[in-house]
Parts: structure tokens; sequence; C-alpha cells
């Protein structure tokens, strides 16, 4: 599997991170194909006023895909915030998480602006039901991604790999639904979701960054592992 090169995957690579110069520099670059944002990561990235980043980055960026999301509890608020974040223009996707704070689910919501036309990103995403129940509420003319945090599932000891490929196939009949692996904790999990039929994942620029080490010889990279101990260990005037 690792084998394989950059040039050879088909999976798009979406860049997450509310850092606008960060996003600017990825999209000159051209790997990036797309960017996905949530209100943690603006909070961390010190943005204070949310529409006026969000229409900055559209600007800037005005042809990759950018998703924003929604941050009421309510449906009727979520559905307020969803089409004046629509409005913004671009090819913007609108974030609807898959259920509120009181784990009330968003797919009434989410099924009407569908049925509208309405882009969409649902997030938040960690079982397959949730994915089950989903998929016939995608309008299948409208564009639409599926956010499984397949790094949080990693997280509770649980391989994602058998619930993103049971993803894939509950999705398959939409053509417009594309599957996201959201949260990889490393740059192997570009190949394990290309594998599992995502279509799409994401990653910080730190895994990014990464993408340059795909088929490096392993014998060179031992060899300066080895060098950059030595180096340290001489700079740091250790002795025993």
């Amino acid at each position: 599997m690792t084998t394989r090169g950059l040039k050879d995957l088909k999976i798009k690579l979406f860049q997450d991170g509310a850092d606008l110069n960060q996003m600017v520099e990825a999209y000159k670059k051209g790997v990036v194909k797309g960017f996905t944002t949530n209100p943690t990561l603006m909070r961390k990235a010190g943005v204070t006023d949310y529409a006026a980043f969000a229409k900055a980055a559209i600007k800037a960026i005005p042809d990759r895909n950018i998703s924003f999301e929604v941050f009421s509890d309510d449906l009727a608020g979520m559905e307020r915030e969803a089409r004046v974040i629509a409005s913004w223009g671009g090819d913007t996707s609108v974030k609807v998480p898959i259920s509120n704070t009181k784990g009330e689910s968003t797919v009434p919501l989410i099924r009407k602006l569908s049925s509208e036309g309405f882009s969409l990103n649902v997030t938040a995403i960690l079982t397959l039901d949730q994915v089950k129940t989903l998929a016939p509420a995608l309008n299948p003319k409208a564009k639409s991604i599926v956010s499984v945090f397949a790094g949080r599932i990693a997280d509770t000891g649980v391989d994602p790999v058998p619930l993103m490929s049971a993803a894939a196939a509950a999705l398959a009949s939409n053509a417009n639904a594309d599957l996201l692996w959201a949260s990889p904790r490393e740059l192997l999990n570009v190949f394990h979701a290309e594998d599992c039929g995502c279509r799409i994942i994401t990653a910080t620029p730190d895994i990014l960054a990464k993408l340059g080490l795909i088929g490096k010889d392993l014998t060179q990279y031992s060899l300066e592992t080895v060098k950059m101990f030595y180096a340290d260990a001489t700079a740091a005037g250790f002795k025993i």
C-alpha cells in the first residue's frame, strides 16, 4: 500500500484549519482541493468575526470548496445560519452537525436543505447508524459531503477502517455524496481512506507537510534519523 506515490492518489486532500495565510499558501501549491473549518478551529486561530473571516477566505480562494459550519443549537437557528452562509457565494458548503448538543437529530433539516439544492457538509458523524440514517436524506442532485470522524473513532481503540468501508457502501448509490475521512492521525490514513472508498480526507498542515515522505527510501530515512540523534547529542554537549 505504501509503495504508491502521491501522483497515484485519487482521493482529494482537503486542508483542515482556519489560518487564512496557511489556506492561501496551500491553495497556491495546488495539492489541496478544498478546505474545512469549524468554530473550534476558528477560535484557536484567533478569528473574532466569523462572517468577515469566511468572506475573506472565499474571496482569496474562490474556486475551491470551503465548508463553514452553523453553530446554533436549534434547527430553526441552524436553518437561518445555513441560508446566510450559502449566500456568501464561492464554492461553499454549509456544514451541519449530525445532531445538536441535546442529541436531537438534524436529519430533518438536512433533508430540507438538500432538497432545495444546498451544498452540505454533514459533520461530527462517528457511527454507521448515523450514516445510514443520513443517506436517504441527501438529494442525489445536490452536492453533499459526509464527514465521518475516523480519527476520533480510532482514539477510542476501535479500528475505523471497517466502519468507513461500510459507510462508503451505504453512500454508493449517491454519486454526489462524498465520504470524507475526518481527523486523520497520521499520513498513512490517506491510503487507508482511499482504500475504504472515501473520496476526500482532511488533514492539518502538519500532516500535509509529510506528503514529501511518501515513497521515501527507508534505509536512507534510517541513516538520516541516526545523523539527527548524533547532531543533537553533539550540539547539547552530552557526555557519559
